[in-house]
């Protein structure tokens, strides 16, 4: 009886795994912090840029990001259990839409920032983002609805704040950046502006 019982039971369950079957994917664990960092610091962040000041208000979107999140205090470096390091590798903005004047109405920025953050008990990366980038395409200020590059920048230091806080809490996979071959970074040309 426990036999027809059993075989019942694994008859039932086998379409229900074939199902599934194709809707298998790789999702890698994550990798969390460890328990002993509950509080971080914030370094200033190194412009690798030709753009003056970029960096202060990434820093400054960054904080604030992680005290509305609340999953860690941010504290001066010399209180803090791990660090935020990282640098701007490249501010490009371009136009990519004229009007018929040849004005130019719409504009690209990228963003790519190198980011690790540092156990300080060990001294060691618990994680790196060697390439992170954000693209923001927005309009003109000329336009109805559009932005000028300051108020585009500070949209994209928001989009990166949230991504950094999002990395560091929910860990590996949770935000991706192209790799340096994909994005093919040229150390002498680093800022492009209109």
């Amino acid at each position: 009886m426990k036999k027809f019982i059993f075989l019942l039971c694994l008859t039932a369950l086998m379409p229900a795994c074939g199902g599934l079957q194709n809707q298998m994917y790789y999702r890698p664990n994550a990798q969390i912090m460890p328990q002993h960092i509950t509080k971080i610091h914030v370094r200033p962040i190194i412009n690798r840029t030709e753009v003056f000041a970029l960096e202060d208000r990434l820093v400054i979107e960054v904080v604030d990001e992680f005290l509305r999140n609340g999953s860690y205090n941010v504290v001066q470096e010399n209180q803090a259990d791990g660090v935020l390091a990282g640098e701007i590798l490249r501010y490009i903005l371009i136009p990519v839409q004229y009007d018929t004047q040849l004005v130019p109405t719409v504009y690209r920025m990228e963003v790519m920032l190198n980011l690790r953050f540092i156990d300080k008990n060990s001294q060691e990366t618990i994680w790196q983002e060697p390439a992170l980038q954000q693209i923001y395409i927005y309009s003109a200020s000329t336009l109805p609805g559009g932005m000028s590059e300051e108020q585009a920048r500070e949209q994209l230091w928001k989009n990166f704040a949230k991504m950094i806080v999002k990395r560091t809490v929910e860990g590996f996979g949770s935000v991706g950046s192209p790799t340096r071959q994909q994005s093919q970074i040229n150390p002498n040309q680093t800022t492009i502006t209109n």
